[in-house]
């Protein structure tokens, strides 16, 4: 017999083109009250700076734009890259990432200009695209719906990042959040499937993963339990497991609830 179809979340395109939207608004918003002395500050990513940090938050929608803008890929109708597959893939490439911000950071001083022209693109080319139209991305073809809920993983994140560094208070749009933090958890659960561990991130998932005794009702023997925002730095390698634990921002209880082997799922 056959092994069961895998059954993936379902995200409303709209839904999420808006999240993206809002969320990147928000960072705008954020990045115009940056002073040069903040803007010049250590980003915590490699050799960044905020500004080159800054600038290169605008490619999380740029990158759907260009693949909007150019024919949709030959070879069929099948992506190569699914939803859950992609943090697999987002390892590598890190110095050429780093030398289009840099150079993206020189070229466009008037960071708000830039924010500006890239909301407006996107806007435009996002809107009415059929979320099955396939897209040219860094690690293959994707789907344009899954590519745009990729988009908030980037945009979460790096609100976090310029939080963080520029002491900074951008708000995190609950949509976009929400998207982020299920496709985290989703990516978690295909990538060690079983039942025997519960991983809570209220309110947004719950999912369960990696092999072992199944708990059928009740309250599970091993659960992991964290808040969302925490969630996407274990995700992202922003936070490892064990400062985690040791700061209680994140609980775990069970011999088998340790997810150190795991995280982080993005490279």
């Amino acid at each position: 017999m056959p092994p069961a179809k895998k059954r993936l979340r379902a995200y409303d395109v709209s839904r999420t083109r808006t999240a993206v939207l809002t969320q990147f608004g928000h960072l705008r918003d954020g990045v115009r009250t940056l002073t040069p002395e903040q803007l010049a500050r250590p980003a915590g990513l490699g050799t960044w700076t905020v500004r080159d940090l800054a600038a290169h938050v605008t490619a999380a929608l740029e990158h759907v734009s260009g693949a909007l803008e150019s024919p949709e890929p030959a070879g069929g109708r099948e992506p190569q890259v699914g939803l859950l597959e992609w943090a697999s893939t987002t390892a590598g490439g890190g110095e050429d990432i780093a030398d289009h911000a840099r150079t993206l950071a020189t070229a466009r001083p008037d960071l708000d200009a830039l924010y500006e022209e890239t909301a407006e693109r996107f806007a435009r080319l996002a809107t009415g695209s059929a979320p099955d139209r396939l897209v040219a991305t860094r690690a293959g073809t994707m789907r344009l719906g899954d590519f745009l809920v990729t988009r908030t993983v980037e945009l979460v994140a790096h609100t976090d990042d310029l939080n963080r560094a520029a002491g900074l208070a951008v708000p995190c749009d609950r949509q976009a959040l929400a998207a982020c933090t299920r496709l985290l958890a989703d990516t978690l659960a295909d990538r060690a499937p079983g039942g025997s561990v519960e991983v809570r991130v209220p309110p947004f998932a719950v999912v369960q993963c990696i092999g072992g005794p199944k708990h059928t009702r009740g309250t599970p023997p091993n659960v992991v339990e964290t808040d969302p925002l925490t969630w996407v730095r274990l995700a992202t390698g922003r936070t490892r497991w064990t400062h985690a634990l040791a700061e209680a921002l994140v609980s775990a209880s069970g011999e088998r609830a340790d997810l150190d082997a795991l995280l982080p799922l993005m490279g």
